[in-house]
């Protein structure tokens, strides 16, 4: 037996923390829960020490025959539907009987005490695992005149009650203990009714279920049964969180401290049932398997934190860097915002190719385009053209010589000629 197929070993303090319960558990056929009682330990710790390290013992109880320890690992106590093991070796023979022609005068409750079983459990065994040997069995008595005038299978008034019930879970995807709620009967009683009376029922729900194994759908029922959504107490202890996420720009952490909650928890709780507010918050369409790995990166709070300056931006036409310097601001992060979120802002503020091919702030290209535009077609040099333009000549006289040196080349030559013309 390779070391993938070994059953694992317990530590030794567990093995003797239970040893006395294991031995009481091989030697007699008293349960487990009495055992633990017994011997003051703990009902299911002591259970799942069973299934996982002692699986052998736990088949030999039930009557399941493992021929090694690799077997004993992977064998099931029971199929996800039918008899246990168990109930086939106590019922076995009564079913037997009731099939055989030697037991055709005898009723079912009757077959049970020769055989010193429940009624009602032998009743539940045939109804439930052999329903088409019942038939059987009452069609041969009544040809055989031992019919009783009992009634058989379902009552019209059982039938009536669960008739709401039994259409609602047809129809939807409702689990048993819902239906039960909606419609106002017991769910024992319409668990076993589905079981007895609308097989057909039982394995279209159970193909549901074995469908649903290979994707979860919020909403929907899953493998187990139930739908895949939070449970109540979750949804409860979450909600006020919920909506700070969904109306504030406060993060996550934020949120967690002033509710106390495990942030961890929270994040997890979110993505798994409010994945299309995870997604709002960063900027990006919802849709079913989107990965978040693939959104944006910027976040609610991250909009909020550089709103107010977007205001200012929008509203005066100063630089971006100075926009950022009053706000407490990175420029060149802000300028990356800008370009992500706010693209006609950052047109705007951003840079544009000149007639010569450099490239310029196209804000500063707007303010000084008319004193370029003069200084290039006349001979007027800067500093007036700045003062009847109200430009700081400085800053017009940087920008020129930065971007257009050949403006001031040209001018130059412009007016050397001129000044010479005019001393002749």
């Amino acid at each position: 037996m390779s070391s993938s197929e070994r059953v694992p070993a317990a530590c030794p303090a567990t093995e003797a923390r239970y040893r006395e319960a294991l031995e009481q558990y091989a030697a007699t056929d008293r349960s487990i829960r009495a055992i633990c009682t017994q011997c003051g330990i703990s009902y299911a710790g002591f259970r799942n020490y069973l299934y996982k390290y002692r699986r052998d013992l736990l088949l030999s109880r039930h009557g399941v025959a493992a021929s090694s320890e690799a077997d004993a690992a992977h064998t099931r106590l029971r199929g996800r539907r039918g008899q246990t093991a168990a109930a086939r070796a106590k019922y076995g023979e009564a079913i037997a009987a009731c099939g055989d022609a030697k037991y055709f005068e005898y009723n079912v409750s009757q077959i049970a005490q020769l055989f010193g079983l429940n009624p009602t459990g032998l009743s539940n065994q045939l109804r439930a695992h052999c329903p088409g040997l019942l038939e059987r069995r009452e069609r041969e008595r009544r040809r055989l005149g031992l019919a009783d005038n009992q009634q058989r299978g379902v009552r019209p008034w059982c039938r009536d009650q669960y008739a709401a019930a039994v259409e609602m879970l047809r129809t939807t995807e409702l689990t048993l203990p819902e239906v039960a709620e909606k419609c106002g009967v017991s769910f024992t009683g319409l668990r076993q009714h589905v079981c007895f009376y609308h097989k057909d029922l039982q394995q279209t729900r159970s193909e549901l279920r074995e469908q649903a194994k290979t994707q979860k759908r919020k909403g929907h029922v899953t493998g187990s049964g139930r739908r895949h959504e939070p449970t109540p107490r979750s949804r409860e202890r979450y909600r006020e969180a919920v909506r700070l996420y969904r109306d504030t720009a406060m993060t996550i952490k934020e949120i967690a401290l002033r509710l106390g909650l495990n942030p961890i928890a929270f994040t997890s709780y979110l993505q798994t049932w409010h994945r299309e507010d995870v997604f709002a918050r960063r900027g990006a369409e919802y849709r079913e398997g989107a990965s978040l790995s693939q959104t944006k990166q910027y976040k609610k709070p991250t909009a909020a934190k550089y709103a107010p300056a977007i205001e200012r931006l929008r509203a005066e036409n100063r630089p971006t860097s100075e926009i950022a310097a009053e706000f407490g601001l990175h420029p060149e992060v802000f300028r990356q915002y800008l370009k992500e979120h706010e693209p006609e802002l950052y047109a705007r503020q951003g840079m544009m190719r000149a007639s010569n091919g450099r490239t310029v702030s196209r804000r500063s290209m707007e303010r000084y385009a008319e004193a370029i535009r003069l200084y290039e077609t006349t001979g007027e040099e800067l500093k007036p053209i700045a003062s009847r333009l109200g430009l700081n000549y400085y800053s017009l006289s940087g920008f020129v010589r930065r971007n257009f040196p050949e403006l001031i080349r040209n001018h130059r030559q412009c007016t050397v000629p001129c000044d010479a013309e005019e001393t002749e």
